[in-house]
C-alpha cells in the first residue's frame, strides 16, 4: 500500500525539474510514510512512497523487468496463484507487486484481466515511451491525472498535483453543485479543473505523452436475462465458499491487522468468517460510540461479538469536543471530496487503530452488492405503489439557501443510469448505479483517504471479484424478502453466527453531526457565512438560520454540508493548512 505518481512526457519536452518531483514526493508521503524512491527515465519519471506490508524487506519500487517499469498502490491478492503459474524462477523479490509486471510482460496491455486485488498501477514502458494507468475494478484504489504542455502528470491523489504545480487550484463550478446536492462527485471529471480520474477499472494507453486508448473492466459480470433459479440451499454453499475464501486472501500481510467493527451485517459477517481461519495472534478490533443524545449505539453488540470471537476490542467515543479539534485536518485528508459525515467516526477510528496494525477489513460494498439500502426496494416499486427515484432530490432543495437553485446537479448520475451494467432486474440496475457512482466516489474514497492519513491499509473483502459475481448471479428473491435487504447475507449470518442477530431492526450508524452544529449553532453559523466561498453561493442570513435550526431532519445534512465546504475550500482551493480547531481556523482570514 503506497503511493504513486509521475509524469510522462511528449517527444522534445523538457523533463521538469527535480523539486517538483519532491514536492509531488513529499503531498504523497502520509501514503507511503516508509520511504520514497525515484525513477527518473529518458521520457518519463516515476514516484513511490512505500507503506509496508508485504515483503517488508525487498518490495521497494519501482520494480523493473526488461523494458518495462511498475510503481502500484495496492494489493494483489491472487499473488501466489501467479507466481505459481509464471514460474517462480522469473521473479526477484517477494513483492505482490511483482506479479502485475511478470503478467503484463506475457498479456501485454490487457494484463489487469488476470489480476485479483485493489490497486492502481502506473506501468512504462520505455521502448514505446507508452505508461498504463490502471486501476482495480470497483476503484478501492484511487489514481488521477492532469495534461500539461509538457505530457501528462498523475497521481494517487489530487492534492499531489496541486502541490507541485502541475495544475491550478481553480473550481468545477458544475462539479461544486453537485457536492452541495449529493455530497460527492461523479464521473470522471474531479472538482478541480483539469485533473481527471482514472475510472474504476479502466486501463489507459498513454503513448509519447498523449492519450491514445482506454479500456475497461468490469466490476460486474454480464448478466443479461435472469439465470436458472437456485435454491436458498445452494446458493448458501456458494456464499459460504465465496466469502471465507476472500476473507482469507484479504488477511494476506507481513504486519498486523484489524477490523472496524459497527455492528451491523457487513462487519459482522467478516468477523465471524476471521473467527473461523487459523491466526497466530489475537483478532483485533474498533467500534465508534457518539457521545450525543438519542444518537445510534450498536457499541454493545458489537462488543458482545467481538468478545465471543476472542477480539481484542476497543470502544472509542467520540464527543463534540474531539469533532471540533479536529475536523479542519479531517476535512482537508478529503481532497477529493465526499461530504459523508461518516468521515468522522472513520479518521477518528484510523487514528486509534494505527497505534497496533498496518491494516484495516472494513465492510464496504455490502449494501451495494447484497442490495441492503431502502432506496433500492423503494425506487424498484411502480410508482403507483409509492415507487421514487433514487437520488431524486438534493441537499439544499426547498431551504431557500443558496442564492440560485442549483441547475443540472443530476447530470451525472443520469448518465451513469444509461451507462451503468444493469443487469437482468430493476433492482440490480439500481444496485448497478450505486457501485458505479456512489461506492467509488463515496464510501471507498472516504475509507481511502481517512485511512492513509494515518498510514493505515484499508481492505474491503466484500468487493472480492468472485465475491461479487456470486452476489450478482442471485435471483431477486434471495436479495429481498418483504422489508429486508441483504437477505442471503442475514442467512449466512444466522447459520454461522445466530448470537449477530442479523434479522434484527438495525439502529443504524448516523453520526449525530446536526445535533452537534446546533449545540454551536449561532457562533458556527457566524463563522461559516462570513467565508467568502460561502458568500459566493448561499445568502449570508439564511446560512445563520440553517445552523441554528440544525437538529432538524433538514436542515443538518444541508449545514453540515456548508461546513465541510468552508473547510475544503480553505484546505485545497486557498492551500491554507489545518492547524487549528474549526472555530480558530474559520475565523482566520475569512
Amino acid at each position: 500500500m503506497c503511493g504513486i505518481g509521475g509524469i510522462v512526457y511528449k517527444p522534445g519536452a523538457q523533463a521538469l525539474p527535480q523539486d517538483v518531483l519532491d514536492r509531488m514526493a513529499a503531498a504523497l508521503r502520509h501514503r507511503g510514510p516508509d520511504g520514497a524512491h525515484f525513477a527518473r527515465l529518458a521520457q518519463a519519471d516515476l514516484i513511490h512512497t512505500r507503506l509496508s506490508i508485504i515483503d517488508l524487506a525487498g518490495g521497494d519500487q519501482p520494480l523493473t523487468a526488461g523494458t518495462g517499469t511498475l510503481i502500484a498502490n495496492g494489493e494483489i491478492y491472487n499473488d501466489p496463484q501467479l507466481r505459481a503459474q509464471i514460474g517462480p524462477e522469473h521473479f526477484k523479490t517477494g513483492s505482490d507487486c511483482e506479479s502485475p509486471l511478470r503478467v503484463w510482460q506475457r498479456e501485454g496491455t490487457h494484463y489487469t484481466a488476470h489480476l485479483r486485488g485493489m490497486y492502481a498501477i502506473a506501468l512504462y514502458d520505455s521502448a514505446k515511451n507508452e505508461l498504463l494507468l490502471s486501476r482495480d475494478p470497483f476503484g478501492i484504489k484511487p489514481l488521477y491525472l492532469t495534461e500539461f504542455s509538457g505530457g501528462i502528470a498523475f497521481a494517487s491523489e489530487p492534492e499531489v498535483l496541486l502541490a507541485a504545480g502541475l495544475s491550478p487550484r481553480t473550481l468545477n463550478t458544475q462539479a461544486r453543485t453537485e457536492l452541495l446536492q449529493i455530497q460527492f462527485t461523479t464521473g470522471r471529471n474531479t472538482i478541480f479543473e483539469g485533473i481527471d480520474r482514472v475510472r474504476p477499472g479502466e486501463t489507459i494507453r498513454i503513448v509519447h505523452g498523449s492519450i491514445v486508448e482506454r479500456q475497461t473492466r468490469p466490476a460486474l459480470p454480464a448478466v443479461t436475462r435472469p439465470l436458472p433459479m437456485l435454491s436458498e440451499e445452494q446458493a448458501l454453499k456458494q456464499l459460504d465458499h465465496a466469502i471465507m475464501d476472500s476473507v482469507q486472501a484479504h488477511e494476506r500481510a507481513d504486519v498486523p491487522f484489524g477490523l472496524f467493527l459497527s455492528g451491523g451485517i457487513d462487519s459482522a459477517t467478516l468477523l465471524t468468517a476471521m473467527q473461523h481461519l487459523p491466526r497466530t495472534a489475537p483478532l483485533k478490533t474498533w467500534t465508534a460510540v457518539f457521545d450525543a443524545p438519542n444518537a445510534a449505539n450498536e457499541a454493545q453488540t458489537a462488543a458482545t461479538l467481538a468478545h465471543a470471537a476472542q477480539a481484542e476490542h476497543e470502544t472509542l467515543t467520540l464527543t463534540a469536543p474531539m469533532v471540533w479539534a479536529h475536523l479542519p485536518a479531517i476535512a482537508a485528508c478529503m481532497d477529493d471530496p465526499a461530504a459523508d459525515y461518516a468521515i468522522i467516526p472513520t479518521w477518528f477510528l484510523a487514528r486509534k487503530a494505527a497505534q497496533d496494525v498496518r491494516v484495516i477489513l472494513s465492510g464496504e460494498g455490502g449494501d451495494e452488492l447484497f442490495c441492503g439500502y431502502g432506496r433500492y426496494r423503494t425506487a424498484a416499486r411502480p410508482w403507483w405503489r409509492g415507487g421514487r427515484r433514487m437520488w431524486r432530490h438534493g441537499m439544499f432543495d426547498g431551504l431557500d439557501v443558496l442564492r440560485t437553485s442549483p441547475k443540472n446537479w443530476r447530470e451525472g448520475l443520469s448518465a451513469a443510469e444509461h451507462t451503468a451494467h444493469a443487469g437482468p432486474t430493476k433492482l440490480s440496475a439500481l444496485q448497478a448505479l450505486d457501485i458505479a457512482e456512489w461506492l467509488p466516489n463515496d464510501l471507498l474514497l472516504k475509507l481511502d483517504r481517512c485511512l492513509m492519513a494515518h498510514g493505515l491499509e484499508g481492505r474491503t473483502p466484500l468487493l472480492d471479484p468472485a465475491l461479487a459475481a456470486c452476489a450478482w448471479h442471485l435471483p431477486d428473491t434471495l436479495r429481498v424478502q418483504g422489508n429486508k435487504g441483504k437477505w442471503l447475507l442475514r442467512r449466512w449470518l444466522e447459520q454461522h453466527n445466530p448470537a449477530a442477530h442479523p434479522f434484527a431492526p438495525k439502529q443504524g450508524f448516523t453520526v449525530p453531526i446536526g445535533t452537534w452544529i446546533a449545540q454551536k449553532g449561532h457562533l458556527l453559523g457566524e463563522l461559516v457565512a462570513q467565508q467568502e466561498c460561502i458568500q459566493a453561493i448561499a445568502k449570508p442570513e439564511q446560512v445563520k438560520v440553517l445552523f441554528k435550526t440544525a437538529d432538524q431532519r433538514k436542515q443538518g445534512p444541508a449545514a453540515w454540508t456548508l461546513l465541510f465546504y468552508a473547510l475544503w475550500h480553505r484546505a485545497h482551493i486557498r492551500a491554507l493548512a489545518p492547524d487549528a480547531d474549526v472555530f480558530d481556523t474559520l475565523s482566520q482570514n475569512p
